[in-house]
């Protein structure tokens, strides 16, 4: 089944984003969308991303190939059962939710197993709406997908294409075991840096000395704290239970660094700060192409003005396409270490050639 009439219920930072890139691939494609706000809608039509001018009804729907639920879980739950009556049998329902178990528990309820495809592209920004969508916003972030056991084979492997045209990482996972990393990495980070920052406001004496000499790791490890206090009260009411067994395991864990302080164990914190260590900077960008590699290299830079633009210039002049670029000071290099990652193999082959031509000193694993 191809994807020739698609329909959008939601259309903000990620559903416009792949609104936007599946209309740049495929400008015949027809995406008809409803949302929250008419204005929403009115730009995407002004903009010729969509077909429709206002909002629409959800029997508008009924005729799609693919559905894609962009708006909150709980809105996409009501939406499910207003879909229920109304699609093609062949239709492919999908979401973009961080969180997967309610939206796949409402799905079997209302037996529509072999219609839903559950989808987590993992990525964002502080920016929000339509006229912060971006086509290039999946670029080599992971799309995790999450089948039901009736999700027919080929349905799961075209959406696996499609995400791959996204410019995505495509990861399939069982739903439990999605909702159980996603609350590890993502939900349990974001209750740290809650907490902490509530903390700190609340020890903070009336000069407010400590936010006022904020900085570098305290606003790095709390930046997550801006985010919307509602989509993550939703996030928590939608993942309680494995938001809160990862509290309780965050709790021990910090109770054992606890101990290990208040008995002077130097070797004990000295292991447990290198393996934290150890497996922080084992972590890496990957690539859509070859996701099990990283292509990147290392090199001496000079403490001077312009020094990284220079090295950016000298790629650029050959038009290398550089996906992440950055001073690198907590590894065995001396400080001023540049970090820079490529897309392929071809392009990380020819700049290690030009730096080499312009005698920068080079660094690879």
């Amino acid at each position: 089944m191809a994807f020739q009439k698609v329909g959008f219920i939601g259309l903000g930072l990620i559903g416009g984003s792949i609104a936007k890139k599946m209309k740049a691939d495929n400008p015949d494609v027809r995406i008809y969308a409803t949302a929250h706000h008419r204005e929403t809608i009115e730009a995407a039509h002004k903009e010729g991303l969509i077909e429709n001018e206002d909002l629409l009804p959800m029997s508008a729907f009924g005729d799609c190939d693919y559905i894609f639920l962009c708006a909150p879980v709980q809105r996409n739950l009501d939406t499910l059962r207003e879909l229920k009556g109304i699609i093609r049998k062949d239709c492919c329902i999908t979401d973009v939710g961080s969180t997967k178990t309610e939206i796949h528990e409402e799905v079997s309820r209302l037996k529509l197993d072999a219609n839903f495809i559950g989808g987590h592209p993992m990525t964002g920004s502080e920016k929000t709406g339509i006229a912060s969508a971006d086509a290039a916003l999946l670029e080599n972030a992971y799309y995790i997908i999450t089948p039901t056991a009736e999700t027919p084979e080929d349905t799961v492997q075209e959406f696996r294409e499609f995400v791959l045209s996204l410019g995505a990482i495509p990861l399939i996972l069982d739903y439990k075991s999605h909702d159980y990393a996603t609350a590890a990495i993502s939900h349990l980070p974001h209750m740290i840096a809650y907490t902490l920052v509530n903390l700190v406001r609340q020890i903070d004496d009336e000069n407010e000395t400590m936010k006022t000499i904020a900085a570098g790791g305290f606003k790095d490890i709390t930046r997550i704290a801006s985010s919307s206090p509602v989509m993550w009260q939703n996030i928590c009411m939608s993942n309680r239970e494995c938001i809160l067994s990862l509290m309780e395991q965050y709790i021990k864990a910090l109770e054992e660094l606890k101990g290990h302080i208040a008995a002077s164990e130097e070797q004990a914190m000295l292991e447990y700060f290198q393996n934290a260590k150890d497996y922080r900077d084992s972590f890496a960008v990957r690539s859509v192409k070859s996701p099990d590699r990283v292509y990147e290299l290392f090199t001496d830079l000079a403490d001077k003005t312009g020094g990284i633009a220079t090295v950016a210039g000298i790629l650029a002049s050959k038009q290398i396409n550089i996906k992440n670029i950055g001073i690198v000071n907590n590894r065995e290099f001396s400080s001023g270490v540049l970090r820079i990652e490529f897309y392929d193999e071809e392009a990380l082959n020819l700049a290690l050639h030009l730096l080499k031509q312009h005698s920068y000193v080079i660094h690879q694993h």
